[in-house]
């Protein structure tokens, strides 16, 4: 089959590679139809060499037709049309009966201390083969592939693999009041989605930060009061104070992560670690305190006192530094961690109708096929041609 391989730091390529195969009794094997580029696989193309190898097969957001099951899978059948959350759970273990399937025991990374396996995303992660391929491997057949019905374009289903339960979870986390308001800072695919859902739910007003021109236009034209972040921190922290009574708003959702820009000596050492030779870097990657903390320290001084902080853009470093005097002071809820995705299956499918109140069946700016996926990370890294969401064809 056709697969993206990561080869070094931004070197992803194509290549011929064998196909998976039914491993355990309860695999699938899924063809896939759709996958997306994700923020975080630019995590992949800039950071975390340390934590691949040459020819790991990327990406997290796939959907597609069950092509081949395991003797003990009785609950999809070839044919069937699915979707693949990015976090690989069990379903049954203790943590996942808690929502927490991020966290499922059965799949944890033990030996690198972290959470659930997740598909095309490094050795802290499992370094499981990923979906910006032709065909997955998916173990747990039974319990993880979400099926989804016929006839709808795939556009309207493939985002359930990570954006919306991403950006669901986020504004759950932000506990926004009914009538209240909330800053999403970062206007890439979760933060324009966090922006519509929170609206949804019912957000009085809604306001997004971004410094990208065209991603400020589309949430504009979807009800967002959009701020350039151009205009410098002390700028748009009066402005979303003008426009939440003086206070801040009643909650922030950071959907920037270590993409943050306007830090560039902590850009510099990202950039300096993913140079280095993977038995140095990787610890360095650890515990040297090495993230673009902008946004999150931007999120802390726009949120009013006694609001709630919803983290859901990635940072890497385990040692970074916070304003903890400050975080205390305003007496700040903080909420973060990689989206639930089962979780929020049942909130979400009903919303997926013809009505779209989400926009999903219009939410991409690019569709691109597999063999153009090194030049769609490019773009996607240069933030070129308006693109925010771009869906690979196989």
């Amino acid at each position: 089959m056709r697969a993206l391989t990561w080869q070094g730091k931004r070197d992803v390529r194509v290549e011929t590679v064998p196909d998976p195969r039914i491993e355990k009794p309860d695999d699938i094997v899924v063809r896939v139809t759709s996958t997306g580029i994700c923020g975080s696989d630019l995590h992949l193309y800039e950071l975390f060499g340390p934590y691949l190898d040459p020819g790991d097969i990327l990406g997290h957001e796939a959907m597609g037709v069950v092509e081949e099951v395991g003797p003990d899978v009785s609950e999809v059948s070839p044919g069937d049309r699915v979707v693949i959350p990015f976090n690989i759970c069990c379903r049954d273990c203790f943590m996942c009966d808690q929502g927490l399937h991020s966290q499922c025991e059965t799949t944890e990374v033990r030996d690198r201390g972290m959470g659930a396996s997740l598909f095309g995303y490094t050795k802290l992660y499992g370094q499981v083969p990923g979906g910006q391929a032709q065909l997955l491997r998916v173990p747990f057949g039974d319990k993880l592939p979400i099926k989804v019905p016929a006839g709808p374009p795939d556009d309207r289903f493939v985002y359930l693999s990570d954006v919306l339960p991403t950006a669901w979870q986020a504004v759950e986390y932000a506990a926004i009041p009914d009538g209240g308001t909330v800053t999403v800072l970062g206007l890439g695919p979760i933060g324009d989605m966090a922006t519509r859902i929170a609206q949804h739910r019912g957000a009085r007003t809604v306001i997004g930060v971004d410094l990208v021109p065209e991603r400020l236009s589309r949430a504009h034209a979807h009800g967002v009061t959009s701020l350039d972040a151009r205009r410098g921190g002390a700028e748009v922290a009066d402005a979303v104070r003008e426009l939440s009574e003086g206070r801040g708003t009643d909650a922030v959702i950071d959907a920037v992560g270590m993409e943050a820009h306007g830090a560039p000596f902590a850009k510099a050492a990202q950039w300096v670690t993913g140079l280095l030779p993977d038995a140095v870097a990787q610890p360095l990657m650890e515990h040297a305190g090495i993230d673009r903390l902008a946004a999150l320290h931007a999120g802390v001084e726009l949120v009013r006192r006694g609001g709630t902080l919803s983290l859901s853009g990635v940072y890497g470093g385990a040692a970074s530094p916070m304003p903890l005097l400050t975080m205390f002071d305003k007496q700040i809820q903080l909420r973060m961690g990689q989206a639930n995705v089962w979780r929020w299956v049942k909130d979400i499918l009903p919303l997926l109708t013809d009505e779209d109140p989400l926009g999903v069946d219009s939410f991409k700016t690019h569709a691109m096929s597999l063999e153009e996926a090194p030049k769609a990370y490019a773009m996607f890294q240069a933030k070129e041609d308006g693109m925010v969401k771009t869906l690979l064809k196989p």
